[in-house]
Formats: C-alpha cells, sequence, structure tokens
C-alpha cells in the first residue's frame, strides 16, 4: 500500500511571516526550490533577489511551526503603471507556490489575501496576475478571489503553454478607459 505525501491534517496553525531581508539565508534555498518544482518558467537568483529586495514587504511566507519549514510563498511587487490615463498603482503577484503536501488546506488563499491586504493598504489600485490556463486549481482560485479574466496570452510561457491575465480591481474603474486593464503588446512580448 503506497503512502501518501499529503499531509491529511497540517499543523493546526501554520505561521505566516512577512518575508525579511535576514531571513534569506534561511528561506531563500527553499523558496527557489518550491517555486521552481511547479512554475514553468525557470528564474535565476536575480529575479528572486529583484523581487524579495524591493518589495518583501508584500511578500509572505508560510511556515510549518513544527520545523520551520517552508510550506508557501507569495511574491509580488507594487509599482506605478503608466498606461493607464491617469497612471494607476499596480499590485502583480508574480509567483504563489504551496508544496503539494499542504494543498487543499487554504494556503494559497491566505497568502494571497495577505497579499492583496497588504497592496490595498499601500493604496493599490488593481492587482494583477498571469496563470497558465491549464492551471484549473490556480484559476480557481483566483476567481473565488474576485479576479476576472482580462486577456488570453498564447504561448506566453517558455513550455509553449498559453496563459490568461487576470485582474483584481480594488478601486472604481472609469469605463472609458477599461480597455487599458490589458497591457500592451509590447508588454505581452517580454
Amino acid at each position: 500500500m503506497e503512502q501518501s505525501s499529503r499531509v491529511e491534517h497540517p499543523p493546526r496553525e501554520l505561521k505566516y511571516i512577512q518575508y525579511e531581508h535576514r531571513l534569506e539565508t534561511q528561506y531563500l534555498p527553499a523558496i527557489r526550490a518550491l517555486i521552481s518544482k511547479d512554475l514553468s518558467e525557470p528564474y535565476s537568483i536575480y529575479v528572486y533577489r529583484y523581487f524579495l529586495y524591493q518589495w518583501g514587504h508584500l511578500c509572505y511566507l508560510a511556515i510549518d511551526p513544527e520545523d520551520s519549514s517552508l510550506v508557501g510563498v507569495i511574491i509580488c511587487k507594487l509599482e506605478a503603471h503608466a498606461s493607464h490615463s491617469p497612471p494607476t498603482l499596480r499590485g502583480y503577484i508574480a509567483m504563489l507556490a504551496v508544496s503539494s503536501a499542504y494543498r487543499g488546506h487554504g494556503v494559497a488563499t491566505t497568502l494571497v489575501k495577505m497579499a492583496i491586504d497588504s497592496m490595498k493598504s499601500r493604496n493599490a489600485d488593481e492587482v494583477v496576475l498571469e496563470t497558465e490556463e491549464t492551471n484549473i486549481p490556480a484559476m480557481r482560485l483566483y476567481e473565488r478571489l474576485g479576479f476576472l479574466r482580462s486577456k488570453k496570452l498564447h504561448r506566453y510561457y517558455l513550455n509553449g503553454n498559453s496563459a490568461y491575465r487576470l485582474v483584481l480591481l480594488l478601486r472604481p474603474v472609469d469605463l472609458d478607459s477599461a480597455a487599458d486593464l490589458a497591457l500592451d503588446d509590447a508588454e505581452i512580448y517580454r
């Protein structure tokens, strides 16, 4: 009989913490391993540091209190987005990953809500992200939290898979400029 690696009953309370630079030595290797296991883009150490150094205050970790191991992470940023008129403050969820053993227990939902709340407190107008069209659990999670599909991005990922851009509006939108929700083509073909 094969044993499942899924945690039937995760610890009563996982510890959720905001990323801080002092945690790099302890958690950056685990962050990279967790994200690279499930996401289709190969990111260098510099990509992680780009986000974590500038926007660590928008990045959160889910830690198993029994052994201090990383079980989930969300990495985000918040910047002015000038293609809107007037410019908006756009939050961006760059990476979200939860250890397969802890999925289905609300870890990803908690991490996303924490990130959104942090962006709201910093006056974000919207939050955007891309996710593979085949990643049904992620699509369900984000849509359950109020994200809307704004655009399909054909062959967006290096593996050839298409993606959806999802948008969560945090402030009312001027309907005359609603077409600005999708990024310009120059931004899509990075």
